[in-house]
């Protein structure tokens, strides 16, 4: 290990024993990589800042346990980065699919005026999901819109299984409220499924 390296593994160290100087010195290191990764997989400037926010969060949530055997900080946030935005391209996916299978039946049946309220209902449950804390809207969307139980996704994200549970009642709470707001005033379901334990 690098001089260099030596020094980051103990800057990671510290910050996640509370130095907010060790946080800083990591940051402003590491902080346009994730930007760059994110960027180019995302091609979206606030979803990038989102995915930078969440990587941080986990690099001090796992820092502890980083093993520099398995190699350099810098390959670990890199590989944690694409993970993320992985993460949320199949997000994107899931929503696209669920809605074009949704469309598909109604187109199917002459619905027209069914097919243009769907769409603006879903425009306003994408809009009403963007605004919630990312946590959140990524416990509801894997919940509900794919194969991962709870436990598996408490597995994955590396939290504990109450966490997912409060990430997605909370969400689904602030969710109902914020289709309120946008004049939806039943919490839609479109046709998701129960969430899986």
């Amino acid at each position: 290990m690098s001089g260099q390296d030596d020094d980051l593994c103990k800057a990671l160290r510290a910050m996640c024993e509370g130095s907010t100087e060790a946080f800083d010195l990591i940051y402003s290191k590491f902080a346009p990589l994730v930007m760059q990764i994110a960027s180019r997989m995302l091609a979206d400037r606030m979803e990038a800042e989102d995915i930078c926010h969440d990587v941080f969060l986990e690099v001090l949530r796992r820092g502890a346990s980083y093993d520099p055997s398995r190699g350099s900080i810098t390959a670990w946030i890199a590989v944690m980065t694409r993970s993320r935005c992985l993460d949320r391209m199949r997000t994107r996916n899931r929503w696209q699919h669920a809605d074009e299978a949704i469309e598909a039946r109604i187109t199917s049946s002459d619905m027209t005026e069914e097919l243009v309220i769907h769409r603006l209902e879903q425009q306003e449950l994408h809009g009403a999901l963007e605004k919630l804390p990312s946590e959140q809207m990524q416990a509801i969307v894997s919940s509900y819109y794919s194969e991962q139980t709870q436990r598996q996704m408490s597995e994955s994200w590396n939290v504990p299984l109450g966490t997912v549970k409060s990430w997605v009642r909370y969400g689904l709470n602030n969710l109902r409220k914020q289709m309120e707001k946008r004049g939806w005033a039943r919490e839609p379901d479109h046709g998701a499924k129960e969430v899986r334990r």
